[in-house]
């Protein structure tokens, strides 16, 4: 196991500068995510560790050792790719065995860390089998056991469960959780989706556009999201997201949405100034349809048409409006027929980012 540290890393193919800033440190035996959406950089990043994409500028260590000019088969290194990667003519056995038997290990040892790596993964009874007689599971089951029996310092995921359909994806990521506790081996998974993110990660690094925009824990980036884009990036349905103005009257500052002035929580005044433009944002999970849902009195009473309805299983989604901006609503109501209803917003629960530079105004210290 070992610490990973990028330290300044840019990356550019010609022109384009895909990774722009990145500078973070893994600890060791963490499990970390980097989630953003397609051409954030982060496959490159994780590429550029592996050794398999030359670094444009600054340094990336495994533990104390520099990396820059390691070649990749000489890194340490474990990668899962989303292509399975299988030798279609060895079985499961030969596949999970191959790096052991480059390394030149007795029969017998490579043998005991097959087996070993085989039971952890259930795959004992596949071991004869070749990779098109698998499932989409089994065969990313292999991939793992394969990259499990070098027992490199580093485990590399790239988007490994993109291919596989919803439940095996749910299986996987269990199966990838559980590795991690068993093997406590540092941990660098990619992915675009934040539910794989948000259940795998000890902390998360959210890129956009080849900068990092915020780094934490999945329960930082969702509840205390640093800027617009991370606000509607994590959570599923988005977060709403309307424009609103910070005004002052009489030495107080309110937040004004359409004809409604909603006084400023404490959070936020710390970064308060009048006549500023703002983002207002809430989850539709944030959005009640009976006060008392609410465990405190600093509730939005707001009267809104239901514009129309989606059933998403056991809650449903309402579409409907507030100061002629769209806005959703995420309930639990088994049964919803009437088209007009009052909804109480948690003021407890909202988000402001200056609409500018996007940022929150937030002040989580002085909550």
């Amino acid at each position: 196991m070992a610490k990973v540290e990028f330290r300044n890393i840019k990356k550019s193919f010609g022109d384009v500068d895909v990774v722009k800033q990145f500078d973070f440190t893994v600890n060791d035996g963490e499990f970390v995510v980097f989630l953003g959406p397609s051409g954030c950089g982060k496959s490159t990043t994780l590429r550029m560790l592996a050794g398999l994409e030359s670094i444009s500028a600054g340094d990336i260590y495994v533990g104390d050792k520099l990396m820059n000019n390691i070649d990749a088969k000489d890194r340490d290194l474990a990668m899962v790719f989303q292509s399975y990667a299988l030798y279609p003519h060895m079985s499961v056995y030969e596949n999970i065995a191959f790096a052991l038997k480059l390394k030149g290990l007795p029969k017998k040892e490579i043998d005991e860390e097959v087996r070993k790596a085989a039971t952890m993964l259930e795959l004992m009874p596949l071991l004869d089998r070749k990779p098109k007689e698998l499932s989409g599971g089994q065969r990313q089951r292999v991939a793992m056991g394969r990259a499990m029996v070098r027992t490199p310092k580093v485990f590399l995921f790239d988007e490994p469960l993109s291919n596989l359909d919803a439940k095996l994806r749910g299986t996987m990521r269990e199966e990838i959780k559980q590795l991690h506790r068993n093997l406590s081996t540092t941990t660098i998974y990619v992915t675009h989706d934040q539910i794989e993110a948000m259940t795998l990660a000890d902390r998360i690094v959210i890129l956009k556009d080849g900068y990092v925009a915020q780094v934490g824990t999945p329960t930082d980036v969702f509840q205390r999201p640093a800027n617009k884009f991370v606000a509607q990036f994590i959570g599923n349905p988005s977060m709403n997201m309307l424009d609103a103005q910070l005004v002052e009257q009489n030495g107080e500052f309110f937040v004004q949405l359409g004809e409604t002035l909603i006084p400023l929580p404490e959070r936020f005044k710390a970064h308060a100034s009048k006549n500023v433009a703002l983002h207002f944002g809430v989850r539709p999970t944030d959005i009640h349809l009976r006060a008392e849902q609410v465990d405190h009195d600093r509730v939005l009473p707001v009267p809104v048409k239901i514009k129309d309805k989606e059933l998403l299983g056991a809650s449903i989604l309402l579409k409907t409006e507030i100061a002629g901006q769209p806005l959703m609503v995420e309930t639990q109501a088994a049964e919803l027929d009437v088209d007009e209803v009052t909804l109480y917003l948690d003021l407890d629960a909202i988000h402001l980012f200056d609409a500018l530079s996007e940022k929150t105004l937030a002040s989580y210290d002085n909550a």
